[in-house]
């Protein structure tokens, strides 16, 4: 195998790979061997007839693709080695030459990592954030919570009000036809809760229990089903049970049932503590990905649409990934965002390169700071994922490679270099929005 390399524009690179005819014409007869079991050739037995015969039969290139895959395969990764580019994504193959008794030769055009030009990085700008929590905000985390508490009481003695929760049997049909999905028996419903066709609801209010009356409602004009889209139907009610929600009474008893706390007052300081808590850990979030966007903002770099496409792949495949532990298949799920593959991954193509720009900026600040991560750092690393996985660290340390404890320390060093971002950003008042004309 020679390896010859040519660096592109763009930061782009172009290596070229000459496999040795033997090592092709032995790849060829590994993939005559794997298949001839299904070959037929006339006057030799099933499986029988010599790959010369199969040659001329079917011609000399019936076995070149699979072979030029294993070839690929057995040589690629060794040719990047020895080719010393520094790839960020996946090979971009072509075959030049594939032809009986000569050398294979093929290309693989990968992106390489860019240069970053940083701008300032100290001092970036940033939003300053709100991290104030008022009492308004503890008195709807209380009232939160008192609902959360609420129970539903048997109401006998009167109609249906707002708010309630009903339980109904219904009859639905247009002009007159009952239609699937139209009856019910024993339905739960909120009133007021927007559950239902629109201007369903608010006709119970006002019926008993053991009242019947006719709820006649338009269906949306975008309604799932096409057959009843925009007509209009009637719905025969009965109201069987209507229960109301009780509020418990906010006071030190309340607290004592939904906390370790003895009076409201302790609770209400403990609520807001824990919301000021968030607000500042929220806050901390958006100044850090606000000082990344005006970090990249400053920077220069020539990103390869290679790179791009990697970054898109793996994104494509993690979320597929995480749809299927879910039990859900990626075709199902573009089926009901109604797009096809290929316009799916053109949306991932922002975010891809945001990320792609994110990290290479951060490297070089990073590099410029000379931030450095001890093997000390990533071994409490190590162990703050034993612990999450709840693993021995030293049978957790056997399973990692020494280039994943490398990418451990390179994404340590990133998140250093974020922190640097956010501690030297400065905060600023957003502009005020002017009147509108």
């Amino acid at each position: 195998m020679s390896v010859k390399v040519e660096n592109l524009e763009h930061n782009l690179a172009k290596i070229t790979v000459e496999v040795a005819a033997d090592d092709f014409k032995k790849a060829v007869e590994t993939v005559y061997n794997r298949q001839k079991k299904s070959i037929t050739i006339p006057g030799f037995r099933k499986g029988k007839a010599p790959l010369m015969m199969v040659e001329r039969h079917y011609g000399a290139g019936i076995f070149f693709e699979d072979a030029a895959n294993i070839c690929i395969n057995n040589t690629y990764p060794d040719a990047l080695k020895e080719s010393g580019v520094d790839c960020v994504s996946d090979p971009e193959i072509n075959v030049e030459q594939i032809e009986k008794g000569k050398d294979f030769i093929y290309t693989a055009t990968v992106a390489t990592k860019p240069e970053v030009t940083l701008g300032e990085y100290k001092g970036l700008e940033v939003p300053k954030s709100d991290v104030t929590v008022t009492d308004e905000d503890v008195e709807a985390a209380l009232v939160r919570e008192q609902e959360k508490n609420s129970r539903l009481i048997d109401v006998d003695d009167r109609a249906v009000e707002d708010g309630d929760s009903i339980v109904l049997d219904y009859s639905g049909s247009v002009d007159g036809v009952k239609f699937d999905g139209g009856t019910a028996e024993d339905a739960d419903l909120v009133i007021g809760s927007g559950s239902f066709i629109p201007g369903f609801e608010e006709q119970l209010i006002g019926v008993a229990i053991g009242e019947s009356k006719d709820v006649v409602v338009t269906f949306p004009e975008e309604y799932h089903a096409e057959d009843l889209a925009g007509k209009e139907a009637v719905f025969a009610c009965t109201v069987k049970k209507i229960q109301k929600k009780e509020l418990p009474a906010l006071d030190d008893d309340f607290a004592q049932d939904v906390s370790e706390f003895d009076t409201l007052e302790e609770y209400k300081a403990d609520l807001r503590k824990g919301m000021e808590e968030r607000k500042a850990k929220a806050a901390q979030t958006d100044k850090e990905n606000a000082a990344v966007a005006a970090l990249i903002e400053k920077c220069e770099m020539d990103i390869p649409g290679l790179m791009v496409a990697t970054q898109v792949n793996q994104m494509y495949t993690d979320m597929a990934q995480r749809l299927q532990a879910q039990g859900l298949q990626m075709s199902v799920y573009l089926q009901y965002m109604n797009m096809t593959e290929p316009q799916f991954l053109d949306t991932l193509k922002p975010e891809a390169m945001n990320r792609i720009k994110s990290r290479l900026a951060l490297e070089a600040v990073a590099k410029a700071e000379n931030i450095e991560i001890s093997d000390e750092a990533v071994k409490e690393e190590i162990q703050k994922m034993a612990d999450a996985y709840q693993m021995e660290v030293e049978k957790l340390e056997e399973l990692m490679s020494d280039r994943e404890k490398e990418q451990m320390k390179e994404d340590l060093a990133v998140q250093q270099a974020v922190t640097l971002l956010a501690e030297n950003a400065v905060e600023v008042d957003a502009p005020a929005e002017e009147d509108a004309e």
